[in-house]
């Protein structure tokens, strides 16, 4: 999808360069609501926390170090990821949570907002779907699919998850070939078993990395049988890492 300058300047010309907003509201956000036009801004507009989380990435923008990418470009692309939103809140609050996380700094309360919204999309997700079939794996922000559990074992190796010992972690494969991994023993995968049907929503894509890398998706998942939930990266380092 592509977006107008317009639209990706509208997150507000503070979000880029760290100053000079136009006139917010009290509590957020941090560009002028009477002139908000596309779907995603009236949104924020219109929810307080949302407002307010703009602010803080607002904020945290300003002291932002990129390591891998220019800073200007990785925000072109939070922005964009916010806007293609539309006006679907636990899209946009994922789109707000991933820059927080881009810029280093994520309060707790905006985490559980996330996750208490985008739980939510996944549930009305497959509440009209008795027998779900796969789906590809999700590629935005905030997009949500079906698949089903096709492996659960330990971190490192094939020991089966079921009999692992805690220390050896948690990971799952995915029949539409997305993953999950964790260093800990994973309730939510723990309670699981292979063939179980899962919604999995992406709520986190890596801006700041070495070009071609692409580890490091954060996916949440339900699943339908088992009714655990959980929400992990898709392999053990992010972006960047070893």
């Amino acid at each position: 999808m592509s977006f107008s300058r317009r639209a990706i300047a509208s997150f507000g010309v503070a979000l880029m360069l760290a100053g000079g907003t136009g006139l917010a509201w009290a509590g957020g956000p941090s560009f002028d609501c009477r002139k908000a036009q596309l779907p995603a801004e009236k949104a924020i507009c219109a929810d307080k926390k949302m407002a307010a989380i703009d602010v803080l990435a607002n904020k945290a923008f300003g002291s932002f170090q990129p390591e891998f990418s220019d800073k200007r470009q990785i925000a072109r692309s939070l922005i964009a990821d916010r806007n293609a939103c539309g006006a679907d809140a636990a899209c946009i609050v994922s789109a707000q949570n991933n820059a927080l996380e881009t810029y280093g700094t994520v309060p707790s309360w905006v985490q559980n907002y996330n996750i208490a919204l985008i739980g939510k999309k996944a549930l009305d997700f497959a509440a009209g779907t008795s027998n779900p079939a796969d789906q590809p794996l999700p590629s935005s922000i905030g997009s949500c699919s079906f698949t089903h559990i096709a492996m659960l074992t330990a971190r490192i190796g094939d020991d089966p998850l079921a009999t692992a010992s805690p220390e050896a972690g948690s990971a799952a494969s995915f029949t539409n070939g997305g993953t999950a991994v964790s260093y800990d023993r994973e309730p939510g995968l723990v309670s699981a078993s292979v063939g179980d049907p899962v919604v999995m929503c992406l709520i986190s894509i890596p801006r700041d990395c070495p070009q071609g890398d692409v580890r490091g998706r954060v996916y949440y998942a339900v699943d339908l049988a088992h009714k655990g939930t959980w929400a992990l990266p898709d392999s053990q380092h992010m972006c960047g890492g070893a």
